[in-house]
């Protein structure tokens, strides 16, 4: 039986929405003793969502090695986590008065630029995430997390698609096997072939008509 049906896995540093959210994990653990000091259940809450991104991500891609449902889910959870961290961020905006950055506003664009960098880290962004203006600040890590919110989405579409057009390791070890029990009929459907081939071509000594 063929055992290459256990594809590669695991390799999560490698993704740009891991890359992201483990940025946006450290900025929030930042901006949360900054600016939410005083309010611990609220700090405490956003901490844990922006941990949950991070390290449903990292499960999601450990697990893919034999269950690409386990995949999609934790990378769902990882999704979701960070849309209820994105909505602490816009309450955080609303509650202050700050508006968040236009299509057109400097800091949007440069953040599209900063995101565009390969292997960007925290001290890519750590002029926006540590500045002085918590209008920044917020602006810089809201920005992140659509980022990753929409890598996120495009892997799970990926995934779902895989697992409609390849099914998941239980259909790869179904087929690996039929596979398998294919071959083995064809092997012997050919070994026989040749038997009876070969004892036609051996004539036995006790026939009349062998000289």
């Amino acid at each position: 039986m063929p055992k290459d049906f256990i594809p590669p896995h695991g390799g999560y540093k490698d993704l740009i929405s891991y890359q992201k959210a483990k940025i946006i994990y450290d900025a929030t653990v930042y901006f949360c003793s900054r600016f939410i000091a005083q309010d611990k259940r609220t700090r405490e809450q956003m901490i844990q969502a922006a941990r949950s991104g991070k390290q449903n991500i990292v499960e999601g891609s450990l697990a893919s090695g034999t269950s690409k449902q386990t995949e999609l889910f934790l990378t769902g959870v990882a999704w979701s986590s960070l849309g209820e961290l994105l909505e602490d961020y816009e309450d955080y905006c609303r509650i202050n008065n700050i508006e968040e950055w236009g299509e057109d506003d400097p800091g949007r664009k440069r953040m599209r630029e900063l995101n565009r960098i390969p292997k960007a880290d925290y001290e890519t962004f750590r002029k926006g995430i540590e500045n002085e203006d918590p209008a920044v600040c917020v602006n810089v890590i809201v920005g992140l997390i659509k980022v990753t919110c929409y890598l996120l989405d495009q892997q799970m579409k990926r995934m779902r698609k895989d697992l409609v057009e390849e099914g998941g390791l239980r259909e790869k070890i179904t087929r690996a096997r039929l596979e398998e029990r294919e071959r083995q009929r064809r092997a012997k459907r050919e070994k026989d072939l040749k038997d009876r081939k070969d004892g036609k071509d051996i004539k036995d000594p006790k026939d009349r008509n062998c000289p």
